[in-house]
């Protein structure tokens, strides 16, 4: 017999119910088959769906693909429930703490009225709540995270202890000598050290983002976007010609390629 939809609560609740009637007896047998680790792909493919909506401006997609990002977490805390690990109520109690208790100038009598006091107080915070167990200053910053991001936030974390170039000029005289260094390992045929000289390059990349308040990650998917939307144009006009990419010179490509540059 089919299942009555919830209804007449608000959003959240009602997501919650339907999470738990997809999960339960007669419910989605795929919904019901997911574990924490199967749902892994599609949290992070929820996550950047909602990057490339913001990326775009597009309100009314970024709302839906928020939602399927609420999904994930919602699944997470109802599949978590069923042991009696957690649930959702769990997690959104723990994470409104976590907030209160690190934002002592909004809710206590700290005086702290600036971005880089707010962070220096956050990380003081944290410390006192892991008991000040001593750890390597750049502990926590997790593996998995996409390796621009991951960079990124390295550095951010060193920087806070003067680790740090005074400003972008800096930065960017490493980026030439690290392009320097990649042309040396070229020249000396030496792949191992090309590699190793290319990682060195594109860290640097990442820190003059850093250095300028800008996302790597953000800049590298929207490079991507670009890339996507002008190789698209340059096969468009080319088959206007009656060519195709397989067909098509590097020349004849090229050509194309600055004409769908002029479109954009």
């Amino acid at each position: 017999m089919p299942k009555t939809p919830p209804s007449d609560c608000d959003g959240l609740l009602r997501l919650q119910k339907v999470v738990h009637d997809l999960r339960g007896p007669g419910g989605c047998p795929w919904d019901r088959e997911q574990t924490h680790r199967s749902l892994l792909p599609n949290l992070i493919e929820e996550a950047y769906e909602v990057l490339e909506a913001i990326q775009n401006d597009d309100a009314e997609h970024m709302c839906e693909e928020l939602g399927d990002l609420l999904l994930q977490v919602v699944l997470h805390g109802e599949i978590a429930s069923e042991t009696g690990a957690f649930d959702l109520d769990r997690i959104a109690h723990g994470i409104a703490e976590k907030l209160i208790r690190r934002h002592p100038h909004v809710y206590g009598d700290s005086d702290v009225a600036d971005t880089d006091g707010v962070l220096r107080q956050w990380d003081e915070i944290k410390k006192a709540e892991k008991g000040n167990t001593p750890r390597p200053f750049l502990h926590g910053i997790p593996m998995a995270l996409p390796a621009l991001s991951r960079a990124a936030k390295l550095q951010k974390r060193a920087a806070r202890v003067g680790f740090d170039w005074p400003d972008a000029s800096g930065v960017m005289e490493k980026i030439r000598e690290e392009t320097e260094e990649v042309a040396e390992a070229l020249a000396e045929a030496r792949p191992e050290a090309v590699a190793e000289e290319i990682g060195d390059l594109l860290f640097s990349v990442a820190n003059l983002a850093r250095k300028l308040k800008l996302d790597p990650e953000v800049l590298m998917a929207s490079a991507n976007s670009k890339f996507v939307n002008r190789f698209t144009a340059m096969e468009q006009l080319l088959t206007a010609k009656g060519q195709t990419l397989e067909s098509a010179d590097l020349d004849e490509m090229e050509t194309a390629w600055q004409a769908a540059k002029g479109l954009s």
